[in-house]
């Protein structure tokens, strides 16, 4: 509003009246020949160039313009100095105020005060959206632009936050209710197959039965473990493996026993393996199988028959092949009869590959007894 003020105060012509008529200063102000300024305030008419321009507004008291030394003009409104470009800072120092007193320098003038209050009122100077404050529409009269921070959007997106994590939440439990029915109480994933690998011995029909699975049982409330465990119940069996196979199978993969030494029993002989456990009962020993010689009375877990079964596995297939019988009364004390009637007293199941090499050598002299149960000290006998 000042500076549309000032552009008409510089514009009256010789004939004294203030220039400008219809210009805009406020809201549908003019500055002319008894023009309002402002809402209804008007201009006294026939004002000349240094004469003071008396006006008067509803609310306000008289104002006076006027133009002081150098060509500046000042507004006086209700005592106060309303000087300089609307919005902006005062005189520059040694410009006078209505007073005619030089104002000191860097002092801002209270035209910025009424630019102001005509922003408040809605005033346009230009129509280009700036206040009557001199700035912008929408920017303060500091100059910086009102922007919004950080915080006001995240403070927007806060107020969502409780419906989205709710909306998830309930989208989870839908997810994880779907999903046991599924596993557990619907008859999509239920057993309909078994399957059996690893067998030879043992008939898959026995594993089966050890394992009681019932058909349509969920394949997810299976318990693979406890089915497993009744499987090792086989005598031939000596571990077993129980998976699930999606959507419908279950496998089980069993590892058999494998017998090592013939034990002679009630006419025939009982073939078992390191852990002593009878795998199966024969009438006639297999050729390639050692005889147990002096068995213990418990065979199951003995130390001396894990020895024995420890050290044969470790021998060269061809020394192997010469053994007729084996005797452990005790894990250190492995005897081996071989072929031709030569013993060999072996000792412990340690030092395998020494023992071997020892052997190998002690035997170019055709004894009969060889004892490399301490291979430092080896002894022969013819």
């Amino acid at each position: 509003m000042i500076g549309r003020l000032r552009a008409a105060l510089g514009g009256r012509g010789a004939g004294g009246a203030a220039a400008g008529g219809g210009a805009t200063a406020g809201a549908g102000a003019t500055a002319g020949g008894g023009a309002s300024v402002g809402a209804g305030a008007t201009v006294g008419a026939g004002a000349t160039r240094g004469d003071p321009l008396v006006f008067e507004a509803p609310g306000l008291r008289t104002a006076r313009i006027s133009r002081g030394p150098g060509g500046a003009f000042a507004i006086g409104l209700d005592g106060a100095d309303l000087a300089g470009p609307a919005g902006g800072p005062g005189p520059v120092a040694g410009e006078a105020d209505p007073a005619g007193e030089p104002r000191p320098a860097g002092e801002p003038g209270p035209a910025g005060k009424l630019g102001s209050a005509a922003g408040r009122n809605g005033a346009r100077a230009d129509g280009a959206g700036a206040g009557a404050d001199g700035g912008a529409a929408g920017v303060p009269a500091d100059g910086e632009p009102r922007r919004r921070g950080k915080a006001g959007r995240t403070s927007g997106r806060r107020t969502r936050d409780p419906w989205r994590t709710a909306f998830f939440a309930v989208l989870g439990l839908a997810i994880l209710a779907g999903a046991g029915w599924a596993l557990l109480g619907s008859s999509l994933l239920v057993v309909r197959h078994e399957a059996v690998t690893g067998n030879r011995m043992v008939p898959a029909a026995q594993v089966l039965a050890a394992a009681a699975i019932r058909r349509g049982t969920p394949l997810e409330s299976v318990n693979t473990a406890a089915v497993a465990r009744r499987i090792e119940e086989i005598p031939q069996v000596l571990s077993a493996t129980v998976s699930r196979s999606w959507p419908d199978s279950i496998v089980i993969s069993v590892r058999e026993r494998v017998p090592a030494l013939a034990v002679s029993a009630g006419g025939g002989f009982a073939l078992v393996d390191a852990y002593g456990v009878t795998v199966r009962q024969v009438a006639h020993r297999p050729a390639a199988m050692p005889l147990l010689t002096s068995p213990p009375a418990q065979l199951r877990g003995n130390p001396g028959v894990r020895a024995a079964v420890t050290v044969l596995r470790q021998l060269p297939r061809k020394l192997r092949q010469k053994i007729l019988s084996v005797s452990a009364p005790a894990a250190d004390a492995v005897t081996f009869s071989l072929r031709g009637g030569i013993t060999v007293a072996w000792g412990s199941a340690a030092q395998t590959r020494v023992k071997v090499a020892e052997l190998a050598v002690l035997m170019r002299t055709h004894a009969h007894y060889y004892d490399i149960s301490d291979p430092a000290t080896a002894v022969t006998q013819r």
